[in-house]
């Protein structure tokens, strides 16, 4: 069933399960309602296993390196500032403590940390 509706591994790990408690049942060691209470707990702990190891990790930020912006108000060295990114305004800090950058600079968007987006001055990687 798995080849043809991909399920992310649901109806494998309940068939997984199933076969478990058909020998557990053959062995006499479970009853009828004991077989179906640990079909359900085992069904249940290996499908959230499945997914927790065996689903791909994704990227935390789906910002490409170094894209352009520009600031909207001046970035205050280690505060937060607004940039224009993609046509819409986002918190913005410089990635140096040390510097403050003027309003309406160019910038890079090196990385984003939630909903603040971190950047960097454009001459400062352009020399």
């Amino acid at each position: 069933m798995e080849l043809f509706f991909p399920s992310a591994f649901v109806a494998f790990m309940m068939g997984i399960s199933a076969f478990v408690i058909a020998v557990l049942s053959m062995v006499g060691l479970v009853n009828t309602w004991w077989q179906v209470l640990l079909w359900l707990l085992l069904s249940s702990l290996l499908v959230v296993l499945s997914r927790r190891f065996l689903q791909p990790r994704r990227r935390k930020s789906k910002i490409q390196d170094a894209v352009m912006a520009e600031t909207l108000t001046e970035i205050p060295t280690g505060q937060v500032g607004r940039v224009l990114y993609e046509g819409n305004s986002w918190r913005a800090k410089c990635d140096d403590d040390k510097l403050s950058l003027p309003a309406n600079q160019r910038v890079y968007v090196v990385r984003r940390e939630g909903t603040t987006l971190i950047v960097m001055p454009e001459n400062l990687l352009h020399s």
